[in-house]
């Protein structure tokens, strides 16, 4: 997607695998400038297709090792979601991502981002923090420029970090014809990266990347960082389940979609393997605490 500064990081999730990492332009130590550039336009591997058995969505709607670098476990060692308890339990019902045949996914992506807003800012608030909604921009297709910026390849969804921006595309894999979970787990994890944003961990994330000095820490610290974003998509899905009409089949067909968007068939490694995409959506979900989320202390395996 062309040169890109650390400060207008985009965190996209892709359709496919793209075929190398994207560059970035900032100030690093000549080792280290490429894996960052990678790690700073965070991609995910191959979306799963839409499953034939997704439940229609109808208006009726620890580990005792030691964390494998204490550079990466630094990166949010004063975790700001530590002590903030559990998201409370909110009202989220679903309206229909299609009727009658016609797509109405927009109106779906804006009731649940409402959602999240309620419930993030709530949350926040509890801690004492500001809270800021982010902006939300949809596209009926792909458009040259977006946040001042090329256009990510095959981006489905993504967040532009410097405008808090959070952009959704209403075509492709990712959300045409489907009914399942799959679209909202998508943008309630890009919401993650502004709830990393607001709360200064995209900050530390971004100076401790600069002063990584291997292209594998650097890798690291960026899948820390996306399942970080995968868990408190997690959480928000523990905490609005009870609203939604779905069932236990539409949760094990979304983490089947989940494990088949692991790193397994990426070209290169930005979010993880699907078993650990799963596993930290499960932590986020059954915990239904951010504080749960704490991929920066987690053993290498964990963020494999």
């Amino acid at each position: 997607m062309g040169r890109l500064p650390l400060g207008s990081l985009i965190v996209p999730l892709l359709r496919f695998r793209p075929a190398s990492p994207p560059r970035a332009r900032f100030a690093l130590p000549a080792v280290a400038a490429t894996a960052a550039a990678a790690a700073a336009v965070c991609v995910a591997t191959a979306l799963p297709a839409a499953p034939a058995h997704a439940a229609a969505n109808t208006s009726a709607n620890t580990n005792a090792n030691a964390p494998a670098n204490t550079t990466a476990n630094a990166t949010v060692r004063a975790d700001p979601f530590a002590r903030t308890g559990k998201l409370a339990a909110a009202t989220c019902p679903e309206p229909p991502m299609i009727t009658g045949g016609v797509p109405r996914t927009e109106s779906y992506l804006r009731t649940m981002l409402k959602c999240l807003n309620t419930s993030w800012s709530r949350h926040l608030a509890k801690s004492g923090r500001t809270f800021r909604a982010p902006v939300v921009e949809f596209y009926d297709e792909p458009v040259r420029e977006v946040c001042g910026l090329p256009w990510p390849a095959q981006a489905a969804a993504f967040y532009c970090t410097d405008r808090r921006t959070l952009v959704f595309p209403l075509t492709g894999d990712w959300v045409e014809n489907r009914t399942d979970l799959y679209p909202l787990k998508v943008a309630a994890h890009e919401y993650g990266h502004h709830l990393q944003s607001l709360t200064g961990i995209r900050r530390a994330f971004e100076s401790r990347l600069r002063a990584a000095r291997s292209r594998a820490l650097q890798s690291e610290l960026g899948r820390r960082y996306e399942l970080q974003a995968d868990c408190l998509a997690g959480v928000f899905l523990g905490a609005a389940w009870g609203s939604m009409s779905r069932t236990g089949q539409d949760w094990t067909t979304l983490l089947d979609e989940t494990k088949d968007s692991g790193d397994e068939y990426a070209a290169y490694r930005s979010h993880g393997k699907g078993a650990n995409r799963v596993h930290w959506l499960k932590r986020g979900y059954q915990g239904r605490s951010p504080a749960a989320c704490d991929t920066w202390s987690a053993p290498a395996a964990k963020v494999a």
